[in-house]
């Protein structure tokens, strides 16, 4: 990785990509530290002490602290991830979108446009429910009009203006904007998380127990690191072969190619589905008054993963069931509205191309859904090691979920790895050009 920024460096071209990437990168962080008028800041910060719910540090973890500190990027870039999400889910679900995706670069294009006005919305949408719901609760120091509008007018702004700055990184840097600005989020919340761990496992041992403590703390996150590496580019390749056909007087194709089938074919997002749905009624009901010895209090405390792993209360790890079996759930979901394979095996037939030992058709396509049934449930397995291992230390020793954990550590992988790529390709870029002006 080093080698390849080291190298990348050395050509202008790619170089003043990087520089502008980091600039506006800098400027997100610039946004993050302004506060928006008329608003407390400490709001917030307070909610989450008393609600301890993780889904609220994940949320405060991707906007990069900003939410709780009320910024002008108090709402990120979440509301476009939102909006990518629904505009993918319907373009599957309307006949007419998904015409528009197969058009090309101009239907491509379109979608795009309709996920900014949509990113937009929703945005407005969140800036209205937090203004109005929270601005009496003391979220607005003046609960005024002229206040609320204020603060509607800069989140919405403010979340817009990201999407422009991550859609400019696309255009104009490298890699993924979006995917770029999200990663800068987290990795900016790792210093506190840093001072949290020497807090709870360093502070006030004796240098012995402080040395051995750290080494395994290091030797974790390493082998997180290292496993989340494997998930991410494991791949299980299916061999196809294109039989050779007459074109004029020559005998063209026969070449032999593979299709790359993802382990973790859906990335992160069944995570982030089953996570929201398990938290959403707790983040409902912590805005109530509610009695936890009942038994609908008692669900809620299942359902919380806060309460997973607690050695005090240990039947409320039950939650856990639950939410592996969305992760499941949702892994196969995911994948089966983004990759057709009867499609696929449409297309090879088409071009001529077979998978060896396998007639063309929907042979193919079943022979393809086969494989995929067990890849996803190995690449779900996965994502639940990865998820489970932050949430049994969080429980077994009290510690405050970290941004370098579980879903966060998926996030900031693929999308490191998604750079270096990104990188290479640029630098590959460049030298063939150089090569094709000499």
């Amino acid at each position: 990785m080093l080698k390849t920024l080291q190298n990348a460096f050395k050509i202008k071209e790619v170089r003043e990509k990087l520089l502008y990437t980091f600039f506006m990168l800098v400027v997100t962080r610039i946004g993050s530290q302004l506060p928006i008028p008329g608003v407390n800041t400490t709001f917030f910060q307070e909610l989450f002490t008393r609600q301890s719910n993780d889904a609220f540090g994940f949320f405060n973890t991707i906007t990069g602290g900003s939410f709780t500190n009320m910024s002008v990027f108090a709402l990120s870039i979440t509301p476009y991830i939102t909006s990518s999400i629904i505009m993918q889910l319907l373009t599957i679900a309307i006949p007419k979108l998904e015409e528009m995706q197969q058009e090309g670069e101009d239907g491509r294009k379109k979608i795009a446009e309709y996920t900014r006005y949509l990113t937009v919305a929703l945005a407005l949408m969140q800036s209205v429910a937090m203004a109005i719901g929270f601005g009496g609760k003391g979220l607005l120091v003046e609960f005024t009009a002229l206040n609320v509008i204020v603060a509607i007018v800069t989140m919405t702004a403010g979340s817009a203006m990201l999407m422009w700055i991550g859609e400019r990184i696309t255009e104009n840097g490298v890699g993924n904007g979006i995917s770029i600005v999200l990663l800068f989020n987290i990795i900016s919340t790792m210093p506190s998380d840093m001072i949290t761990l020497y807090e709870r496992f360093l502070q006030g041992k004796i240098v012995a127990v402080a040395v051995v403590t750290a080494v395994i703390i290091v030797a974790v996150i390493v082998a997180m690191v290292v496993f989340v590496i494997i998930l991410q580019d494991a791949e299980r390749r299916i061999p196809v072969q294109y039989s050779k056909k007459m074109q004029g007087r020559k005998m063209v194709g026969g070449q032999s190619t593979s299709i790359p089938l993802k382990v973790n074919t859906a990335g992160v997002i069944p995570v982030i589905f089953a996570s929201s749905l398990m938290s959403f009624p707790v983040v409902i009901a912590g805005f109530f008054q509610v009695n936890y010895d009942t038994i609908g209090g008692k669900i809620l405390l299942a359902l919380n993963s806060s309460s997973w792993f607690n050695p005090e209360r240990p039947a409320y790890s039950v939650g856990l069931i639950v939410y592996i079996a969305l992760i499941i759930v949702f892994a196969y979901f995911y994948t089966s509205i983004t990759f057709n394979p009867l499609e696929v095996a449409n297309n090879m037939k088409k071009s001529g191309g077979f998978i060896p030992g396998i007639r063309p058709g929907k042979p193919t396509s079943d022979y393809l859904d086969g494989i995929l049934e067990y890849i996803i449930l190995i690449g779900a397995c996965g994502l639940i090691i990865v998820c489970l291992v932050p949430i049994i230390v969080s429980g077994l020793f009290s510690v405050s979920r970290l941004s370098f954990g579980g879903t966060s550590l998926i996030i900031i992988v693929g999308v490191v790895l998604e750079t270096i790529k990104a990188v290479e390709s640029q630098m590959l870029v460049r030298n063939y050009k150089g090569f094709l002006n000499d």
